[in-house]
């Protein structure tokens, strides 16, 4: 039933602390917060945004460097520091004419609820809180940080048959036609 609904995903609207990172936050001597990404979680994310896939990131979190990570995989839809994620959920599918039906949510905790009660597809890493994965209707393989984002967008693109790519590179196709 589940990949059923995979077929229609256009979008993908996914937090950052404990599902795009482990839920670890370093912090330096000098008041840094440091966050480690999943480098396969990044190539699943831009070859979903070459594809033609919508991504939209909601934390509550703030970083600088976090919004950076996401600029450079071609994500332009992130929002930090938010309270009501399902204000920010709206107004992104409104600005790209989306039905919920259409996008997948991943969360791992409770502020994520409000947003993976609506969407079509509430996914969640395997250690999310007990009360996220009662809203799920998939259950990533992988915790936080540690592949579930790539886990979801490659089974949506298989789905859709967009996973292949010929050109994996991060950038754009620099092969100069004959």
């Amino acid at each position: 039933m589940f990949l059923s609904k995979l077929k229609d995903i256009k979008a993908f609207v996914l937090d950052i602390d404990g599902v795009l990172t482990d839920a670890t936050i370093l912090v330096t001597e000098t008041g840094e917060q440091l966050r480690r990404f999943n480098v396969r979680d990044g190539y699943a994310m831009q070859l979903a945004v070459k594809k033609g896939y919508f991504i939209c990131v909601i934390s509550g979190g703030k970083s600088q460097t976090v919004t950076l990570r996401l600029k450079g995989l071609g994500i332009t839809d992130v929002h930090l520091g938010v309270d009501k994620k399902l204000e920010v959920y709206r107004t992104f599918i409104e600005k790209h004419g989306l039905k919920d039906e259409e996008v997948l949510y991943m969360g791992d905790d409770i502020p994520d609820i409000p947003v993976m009660r609506v969407v079509g597809a509430p996914t969640c890493p395997a250690d999310a809180v007990e009360e996220v994965k009662s809203v799920s209707e998939y259950i990533s393989g992988k915790n936080g940080g540690f592949g579930c984002v790539r886990d979801v967008i490659e089974k949506v693109l298989r789905v859709q048959g967009n996973w292949y790519d010929l050109n994996p590179s991060a950038q754009e196709d620099t092969i100069p036609s004959a």
